[in-house]
């Protein structure tokens, strides 16, 4: 009883002292003292597990991409022009996959609408960059073939130095246009299905894309028939074509189709499904589509990098050397 009168009392010494001082501040004590009441309430941010996966998966490009261009990077013998193009498609995934970490931060906690233009920017530059890092392969490939002879003279330093700035001049070009205006913060009813870039932007990009995909198809297909023309030469001036050749002119035919086929089936759902959607419909249908052209970047190193044979023997030696270092690193008291 004695702690319920003294918590009494100091409860209505409070309420005459915070009184007193509201009449101070108002000038009087003829105006009545107002009562305010304060209500705290947790904020609680509800985390789309979609964009937990997306963030997972940034991160794992990242870390897949770094590996390759260490490996361009601190291998001799990889400084070839095809080299400097892997190099330059392992960037350009590894530009995508930090996007991806930078706008998930960015929508969870620095929600404002110049870095989302900005994350917005750096993902369409990465992503645009890759994919011109996949046609700018592609020619180099069909060129290797069509001009077998001259094709090592002919493909000068300075020739994909001007190959990769124009990849990367167009790509950035092509990130800037929502800074630039081509977004949909002043009016939501012209936005995409990826906001905040705008509808014209995004069919814009799409139909680029499958501009873009259409000559890789058309590149592959002449390779198909170069390597199939040089298959029949070769059985013609010998009389008969060896199994092992034939068998190797089947497994490149169907490499470059796998390659092609995992190129489609990764982008052409989301290039379509941007021409025809807008930010009504629901958004798990965008996820469903772009989760898989974004997840071609992680193939990207398996199809370009890790599958070639001097890229292996690089990875071999790069194991070699670290096992060795650690195995022959002197021996302390705390390792016993």
């Amino acid at each position: 009883m004695l702690c319920d009168d003294s918590l009494s009392a100091a409860a209505m010494s409070s309420q005459n002292t915070s009184s007193s001082t509201w009449d101070v501040l108002v000038g009087g004590n003829s105006t009545p003292a107002p009562t305010f009441q304060f209500e705290l309430e947790p904020v609680a941010v509800s985390v789309n597990p979609w964009d937990i996966v997306l963030c997972v998966t940034g991160t794992l490009m990242s870390c897949e991409n770094a590996l390759v261009l260490a490996l361009i990077m601190y291998t001799p013998t990889l400084k070839a022009p095809m080299f400097v193009l892997i190099g330059s498609l392992a960037f350009a995934d590894l530009l995508a996959g930090l996007g991806l970490i930078v706008n998930f931060t960015i929508t969870y906690i620095f929600d404002t609408g110049f870095v989302t233009l900005l994350s917005a920017g750096l993902l369409i530059t990465a992503f645009s960059a890759s994919v011109l890092n996949i046609l700018a392969i592609t020619v180099d490939r069909y060129l290797s073939l069509y001009n077998a002879l001259t094709y090592h003279t002919e493909r000068t330093v300075i020739f994909t130095i001007v190959t990769l700035v124009l990849i990367w001049v167009t790509s950035i070009t092509l990130g800037a246009l929502p800074i630039m205006g081509w977004n949909c913060l002043g009016d939501e009813a012209t936005c995409s299905i990826c906001a905040p870039i705008d509808k014209n932007h995004a069919a814009a990009l799409a139909v680029t894309f499958l501009f873009v995909f259409a000559l890789i198809l058309q590149l592959y297909l002449q390779i198909c028939k170069i390597a199939f023309r040089h298959a029949q030469q070769i059985a013609v001036q010998q009389q008969f074509m060896n199994a092992s050749h034939s068998t190797s002119t089947t497994k490149g035919v169907s490499t470059l189709s796998t390659i092609l086929g995992t190129f489609a089936l990764c982008w052409i759902p989301f290039a379509l499904y941007s021409l025809v959607a807008d930010i009504g419909y629901p958004r798990v249908y965008t996820y469903v589509t772009a989760l898989p052209a974004i997840c071609h970047s992680m193939i990207n190193p398996v199809m370009y990098a890790f599958r070639n044979p001097d890229v292996q023997k690089s990875m071999r030696l790069a194991c070699c050397c670290v096992s060795s270092n650690f195995s022959l690193r002197p021996r302390t008291p705390s390792d016993v």
